[in-house]
């Protein structure tokens, strides 16, 4: 079977992961062509991390070598990524899903081309169960996000209410809102709230509430699912990345298992 030449736009926690996951778990079926990143320096030490000298200078480059182009490096990017991808006819997996969430007429024209977007579930359960509920009537899509404090360290929506996240002593609702604001408030907390809009039933319409608390040891996502088909609730307790608080370890896990499910000929679930 001819092994599927992947490339890695973004060297940091998750970019690192999925890079071992290649040259590992998936390396019968995958082949890791290029690693790119902003900081050159770190690129280079993740391709000698996982002994495969493909360090390249560009995005251009990973685009060259690669079939797949897995995004793992900001929302800032992500769009610039899929227009790429577009123009260069090569499928995406996508990790920023906050740069996409206002994206709509991106996403149909990668439709119109036949080019594969793949975005990960990441730190939450249920996106099968909102998909299959998307096919009748909807009413309403709530997510509530609880994370301890130095998970939202540096959020600009901190700076902009002039929170001192660490002066919180109690459970505290920090925002409440739609995934939008909340995209734009906690750029690199909430692609959870971006995966729902774009699984349901949009960011306008999809609630988002962030609460914190010094007692909070975990990221938690609760999410509550209403509509003709019945009534969907899920908790996921999820552990922070060792190596990064502001990751959860399943959404880690979650795009290793995208990729798996991309090269594997048995699918399970919607």
């Amino acid at each position: 079977m001819k092994k599927l030449k992947a490339g890695i736009i973004g060297c940091g926690t998750i970019g690192s992961e999925i890079a071992a996951s290649c040259v590992t778990l998936l390396k019968d079926k995958v082949e890791l062509n290029a690693l790119y990143d902003i900081d050159k320096k770190k690129c280079e030490e993740l391709s000698r991390l996982i002994k495969h000298n493909i360090a390249v200078g560009s995005m251009d480059e990973v685009f060259d070598r690669a079939d797949l182009i897995i995004e793992s490096a900001s929302a800032r990017i992500s769009q610039e990524v899929v227009e790429k991808a577009i123009k260069k006819s090569k499928d995406v997996m996508i990790m920023s899903v906050g740069g996409l969430i206002e994206s709509e007429g991106l996403l149909e024209e990668a439709r119109k081309k036949n080019i594969r977007v793949y975005f990960p579930s990441g730190a939450i359960s249920g996106i099968d169960g909102l998909k299959a509920a998307r096919l009748s009537r909807i009413e309403a899509v709530t997510l509530t996000t609880r994370k301890p404090p130095r998970g939202l360290e540096g959020a600009p929506y901190l700076k902009e209410k002039n929170i001192d996240i660490h002066s919180i002593k109690d459970e505290e609702v920090l925002f409440s809102g739609n995934p939008l604001e909340a995209v734009k408030g906690f750029p690199k907390n909430v692609n959870v709230a971006s995966i729902l809009s774009l699984a349901g039933i949009g960011a306008k319409k999809t609630k988002v509430r962030i609460v914190t608390s010094p007692v909070y040891t975990k990221n938690i996502h609760e999410i509550e699912i209403t509509g003709d088909f019945g009534r969907i609730t899920t908790r996921t307790e999820n552990v922070p990345s060792k190596k990064n608080p502001k990751t959860s370890a399943l959404a880690i896990l979650s795009a290793i298992a995208t990729l798996k499910g991309i090269v594997e000929s048995v699918k399970i679930g919607t």
